[in-house]
């Protein structure tokens, strides 16, 4: 009887050791697949090329750049150059409005692709994110009531309406204002109206439309001295990091809008020069 059950028992066994062998193999698998999904790498584009779809995430209240028609319609500069570089991928752009404090946030929760709302590039983003090439160029500026002597960098002691996490909140902040929390643009405009802001740092191009929009409003710019080329304010597509490979094709794209004009012919549209 043990003569007989010694043979079963080491082909049972020996069942058992490739059963498991298998398993392990299957788990290792499945792990190593999982950290290429995490990583991006030569994944994300291709997922956006299978669903036909960019998901973008936007404001939606920052004229000109991205904002509301009178008919309702999103439009503006981000929203054209975004939609443009979705076609050449051959998908469509599907946009999601998010408050600017909010944005990353959304990101990181892959709410969205990328960000398409004139995000700066700095050294504290590039830690956590990885950015496109810069689609547009400005310089800040300070806006306070007209009237007002403020310096560009006089507001020691003084309130700056501001979102929180954007450079503009930053720049506040090192020139000594108490931050109000707004949650766009116009707002900080009407905060410093009404005189319940002294001022709120932005982008010029913004502020200069919203003039255009509004010529009665009672503000003035106040503008920053040194506007070289390192000072000026570049604004990127932003993205989780490990997404490189839908960055590349992202600027792959940028490149031949700014070779064939395309790029340069929206901006002329929204701005009256090449802002690119």
């Amino acid at each position: 009887m043990k003569k007989i059950l010694l043979p079963f028992l080491i082909v049972l066994l020996a069942s058992v050791l490739v059963a498991c062998g298998s398993k392990d193999e299957e788990k290792t698998n499945s792990s190593t697949d999982k950290t290429d999904e995490s990583t991006g790498t030569n994944g994300l584009f291709d997922e956006v090329i299978e669903k036909g779809v960019l998901n973008v995430g936007t404001e939606g209240t920052y004229a000109p750049f991205s904002f509301h028609d009178e008919s309702g319609k999103l439009t503006g500069y981000d929203v054209e150059v975004t939609q443009e570089v979705a076609k050449r991928l051959g998908v469509e752009a599907k946009f999601f409005e998010t408050q600017w404090d909010a944005i990353f946030a959304g990101l990181d929760a892959k709410r969205f692709d990328m960000i398409a709302n004139q995000v700066g590039i700095n050294e504290e983003r590039k830690v956590k994110y990885e950015f496109s090439q810069p689609y547009t160029q400005s310089n800040s500026v300070l806006v306070v009531r007209a009237g007002e002597d403020i310096a560009f960098d006089g507001m020691e002691g003084k309130k700056a309406a501001q979102t929180l996490t954007s450079n503009y909140g930053e720049l506040a902040k090192s020139n000594g204002a108490e931050i109000i929390k707004i949650d766009g643009f116009n707002q900080a405009v009407d905060l410093v109206i009404a005189k319940r802001a002294d001022g709120t740092y932005n982008d010029k191009l913004s502020v200069l439309d919203y003039m255009k929009q509004k010529p009665d409003a009672p503000i003035q710019i106040v503008e920053q001295e040194d506007i070289s080329e390192e000072n000026k304010s570049k604004n990127a597509f932003l993205f989780r990091q490990g997404n490189t490979d839908l960055v590349d094709e992202v600027n792959k794209a940028l490149d031949a809008m700014r070779e064939d004009g395309t790029l340069q012919e929206i901006s002329e549209k929204w701005f009256g020069e090449d802002v690119s």
